[in-house]
């Protein structure tokens, strides 16, 4: 039967390179560490060494077996400190996100993953309604969407707002609603809703609805809207976030408007689930640096 005890007894012999120095390392007899090859060989099925009197060197078999158990015991710590809820650099985060907030919210978890080996982070982009669906389900933890939600298994706080921005081409003069108009509107998931909100606070007596803008295409892909931009197709309204990470943010421009509307976007989890702090590093260290680029200072955050 497998046991985990033969693979260590055999990393540590490949890795000493002597039966001798292993069982003084493991404190064991020689002949101890002798049986626990034997048996992992047994196991098996197959030679891990190719023995010469004291001397051995390692089959291919051998080399598939040091390299498993390795992962082996890696996997096992990791797994050993994700059960610690207190600790904030070791575990697995499994997060879900739309694309408007994971193209700059991913790349800032791989730094943070860069500076704590032990974090592995689960990360999943998609659209809110199915963000909802996984997190009941129970295939993420924690779900960032951008329209809160009301369901008897869930929890839904509002954790951070991103400004929405008004894009047209690089070379259009227009201000006006009538000259926006007269270049169509871009649409995506969100699309909509967002131009609808910052066009209204801010063309009060003229605008009515989004019915009044000819429709120059539609992408379910938010990071891709700002292409039809670029080359001249009309204008959308995105989060600072897409803006700021955008390829073509050199193509496009944003209007200066008189009033700010924000896309709020909201953490859901499953009711009466305790998140691990884990996660509130995350979460509270990236709205903290959104907060500094946006007002050149750090605003208070809940301690952990």
């Amino acid at each position: 039967m497998f046991n985990a005890l033969y693979f260590r007894t055999f990393i540590t012999l490949v890795e000493t390179g002597s039966f001798t120095r292993t069982a003084q390392r493991l404190e064991m007899t020689q002949p101890g560490v002798s049986q626990h090859v034997r048996k992992l060989e047994q196991y098996l099925g197959k030679s891990l060494l190719d023995r010469r009197g004291r001397r051995f060197s390692l089959t291919e078999a051998g080399r598939r077996a040091y390299d498993y158990g390795l992962r082996l015991f890696a996997e096992h710590e990791q797994f050993r400190h994700s059960l610690d809820d207190e600790a904030l650099d070791t575990g697995e985060c499994r997060i879900a996100s739309p694309g408007s907030v994971g193209l700059m919210f991913y790349p800032y978890i791989l730094g943070q993953q860069q500076m704590y080996p032990g974090l592995t982070v689960s990360y999943n982009f998609a659209f809110s309604q199915e963000i909802v669906a996984d997190v009941l389900a129970g295939r993420h933890d924690l779900g960032i969407i951008t329209e809160p939600v009301r369901h008897a298994e869930l929890d839904c706080t509002l954790w951070h707002q991103e400004p929405l921005c008004l894009v047209v081409p690089a070379d259009f003069a227009g201000t006006s609603l009538a000259e926006l108009m007269g270049i169509g509107f871009i649409n995506y998931s969100d699309g909509v809703n967002h131009a609808g909100a910052l066009l209204r606070s801010n063309y009060p007596g003229e605008f009515r609805s989004m019915s009044q803008f000819r429709r120059q295409g539609f992408t379910n892909e938010v990071a891709m809207v700002l292409d039809a931009v670029a080359r001249g197709l009309g204008f959308t309204v995105v989060s600072r976030l897409v803006l700021e990470t955008s390829p073509w943010q050199r193509q496009v421009k944003e209007l200066d408007l008189a009033v700010a509307e924000h896309e709020a976007l909201h953490l859901v989890t499953r009711s009466g689930t305790r998140v691990p702090r884990r996660y509130a590093r995350l979460l509270d260290g990236f709205r903290d640096q959104r907060l500094r680029e946006r007002f050149g200072h750090a605003e208070a955050v809940t301690p952990l």
